[in-house]
């Protein structure tokens, strides 16, 4: 069983920084990854960021490389993703999500995730 608790979103205007958490509660090993998924008002959810939880590798789309960050602290079991330069095509409910699949192709899709927090709604203005 696997818990994800989101924090942290919030309103910014455009050029600014938002820092959401994502909690993470599981008893079973860390051989995991935890994304960060988006979906927009009538949109898709779609893919972010990831972290593997004992590597720390990340993967990013294309849209975020270079201006979000993901990361995570093993001792307090949470996982970051860090936005900076919002835009406001950023705006979304954002959600973490935990899966194990190792099949690294189909990590950018959300059927592929198991367990997902309650979302975090980010809101840039222009």
């Amino acid at each position: 069983q696997v818990q994800l608790v989101e924090s942290g979103g919030g309103l910014v205007q455009a050029g600014g920084s938002l820092r959401p958490s994502c909690a993470v509660s599981t008893r079973t090993s860390n051989a995991y990854r935890l994304g960060w998924f988006r979906q927009a008002n009538g949109q898709e959810r779609e893919f972010v960021g990831r972290i593997g939880w004992s590597t720390g590798i990340t993967s990013y789309a294309d849209s975020v490389r270079g201006r979000f960050t993901v990361s995570r602290d093993n001792a307090k079991n949470t996982v970051y993703l860090q936005m900076n330069s919002l835009k406001p095509e950023d705006t979304a409910v954002y959600y973490c999500a935990h899966t194990r699949s190792t099949i690294l192709s189909g990590l950018t899709m959300p059927q592929n995730y198991d367990y997902w927090g309650q979302g975090t709604q980010v809101t840039v203005s222009s």
